[in-house]
């Protein structure tokens, strides 16, 4: 999966989407219902990480010219909705050609 920009790409986005599940659902109500804020900062500042990590995957993408336009846009989409990233996967795979890297 790391082997290519559309791999990096696919694993920055999966492990970004995973960091915002758990900011979610299991950070915010540690937060609100255990008393604990700290666990939002801490798992809030990795999903920063990551995303920032996904943002420069998705612009490497499109520079190298490996991902359209339009599909880089419904990357960064997903990104901002739950569980959407673990469904975009599957479709970036079209993508992924080691021939073309």
């Amino acid at each position: 999966m790391l082997t290519t920009t559309i791999g990096r790409l696919r694993l920055a986005s999966l492990l970004d989407g995973i960091s915002y599940l758990i900011l979610l659902f299991i950070a915010m109500p540690l937060k609100y219902l255990a008393d604990f804020p700290m666990a939002v900062s801490i798992v809030g500042m990795a999903h920063g990480v990551l995303w920032v990590a996904l943002c420069l995957a998705l612009l490497l993408a499109l520079v190298l010219g490996r991902l359209p336009f339009w599909w880089c846009v419904l990357t960064f989409i997903c990104a901002l909705i739950p569980f959407a990233p673990l469904w975009l996967d599957r479709r970036l795979r079209q993508f992924e050609s080691p021939a073309a890297q």
